[in-house]
């Protein structure tokens, strides 16, 4: 029996425990949540750590003893006094006590040391059941000013905004040419050299306003061994600068007053003619439409441009030229060729006319740039349509297909071409984009 004793001892202290847990156990977790949520809630914008109020003759007060349920868990001496003492207390410390006691029989396993190994390695672990030296109440708590770091200097740039934008491009190329024999401007078909360049200069307030402004300039030279007149003649020369002004009404939609204006660099030629069919300023053409200008952006931004509609246009042209020398020393009146009436200098037509300007990447180093353009007068009728495949071999080297019809009922019918004209060339050569 004597034996006996000591197991029997001890089984009648676990099962002491076990009642003591399960009898305080609930309700400690209970009231430790309730009040661990309400210290939260109070002291969230003050504290990081686990705290708990008391409310005593005005202060806030903290209870240190919390910190235990939320650290890495270790045999504390203070719950076996407080689980076998003689006199226990309902308080706080005593409901993290009894939490603590139900750990350890559930789950010692989770127990990492004891209370000696904390106090050998020199934790602050006698400050559990300290008491706070300092105390402030809670409306200086809530009162006192948040400490923020001093701000770094920042240095601010303000930049004008940037509403003109500029681009251009030119080649100089080398060319297969092909003009038809009614060619308005004359021409012959051989080889040649072209030289083209485009400059854009746009305007965008990013609110309501836009001004786009392009100026073309192409001048091209031949030579031909059946012309025995002529050494050179100007197989391609254009100068044109479009501009117009546009007032937003809708995402795609402006409304807006374009003009067109037209001439060359250089007289127009023919092969073993001595007359001058075109010069410069002979003809100018100026076209001002007013009407509505839809921005293009299809195919992700693969199809770009603009379309112009323009219900009220007048198309103006002035020739300075009127006269030629036919060869003979005898001069004669050019006007059935720019619809230009004897002892006259221009004309002025009214009417409408569209503008279809775009650009579409077909692949990664091909694109093809369209240009059409109609204008009416509801007695005659002028079309127009420049197409031109560019093959980009490099970032300097690339070549091009143009193809030209025209269409004008103002001039004297050709016995092949009726009022169609045609013109087209094939190229290879240098282009430089800027």
């Amino acid at each position: 029996m004597r034996h006996l004793r000591p197991i029997i001892l001890t089984f009648a202290l676990m099962v002491s425990m076990g009642m003591w847990a399960a009898n305080y156990g609930a309700n400690a977790d209970t009231s430790i949540v309730k009040k661990y949520q309400d210290s939260l809630a109070l002291y969230k914008a003050r504290f990081d750590s686990i705290k708990n109020v008391h409310t005593q003759n005005g202060f806030a007060s903290v209870n240190p003893k919390f910190y235990q349920l939320f650290s890495p868990l270790h045999f504390y001496n203070g719950v076996t006094h407080d689980l076998f003492g003689m006199e226990t207390k309902k308080n706080e410390s005593h409901d993290v006590n009894m939490a603590l006691a139900k750990v350890y029989l559930d789950r010692p396993d989770l127990v990492k040391g004891t209370l000696t190994q904390l106090e050998q390695a020199s934790l602050p672990v006698s400050a559990v059941n300290a008491t706070p030296a300092v105390a402030a109440t809670i409306e200086e708590l809530s009162n006192e000013a948040p400490i923020e770091a001093d701000p770094e200097p920042v240095e601010v740039v303000v930049e004008k905004p940037k509403f003109w934008t500029f681009k251009g491009d030119g080649f100089l190329q080398f060319l297969q040419n092909f003009v038809s024999g009614n060619w308005y401007k004359g021409g012959e078909s051989n080889y040649s050299l072209l030289s083209s360049l485009t400059l854009e200069a746009n305007y965008d307030n990013k609110s309501k306003w836009k001004w786009d402004n392009k100026l073309e300039m192409k001048l091209g030279f031949l030579t031909s061994r059946s012309d025995t007149v002529n050494k050179f003649k100007s197989n391609e020369d254009l100068i044109r600068l479009t501009s117009k002004v546009g007032l937003q009404a809708t995402k795609h939609w402006y409304y807006t007053l374009q003009m067109i204006a037209q001439t060359q660099f250089t007289r127009g030629l023919k092969v073993n003619d001595s007359r001058t069919y075109s010069d410069f300023m002979s003809p100018l053409d100026v076209k001002l439409g007013l009407g509505m200008d839809y921005k293009v952006e299809w195919l992700n931004k693969k199809l770009t441009g603009t379309v112009n509609l323009s219900p009220l246009a007048i198309n103006y042209r002035y020739v300075d030229r009127t006269i030629f020398d036919n060869g003979n020393g005898k001069f004669s009146w050019f006007p059935s060729r720019h619809g230009v009436d004897e002892g006259r200098h221009h004309y002025t037509d009214f009417g409408s006319q569209f503008t279809i300007d775009v650009t579409w990447v077909l692949a990664e180093n091909v694109k093809w740039k369209s240009r059409m353009y109609g204008f009416t007068s509801y007695k005659r009728v002028e079309y127009e349509w420049e197409n031109t495949f560019t093959f980009q071999f490099n970032k300097y080297i690339s070549a091009n297909v143009f193809v030209y019809p025209r269409f004008d009922d103002n001039r004297a019918r050709d016995d092949e071409y009726g009022y169609w004209m045609f013109k087209e060339y094939c190229s290879i050569g240098f282009n430089y984009n800027f």
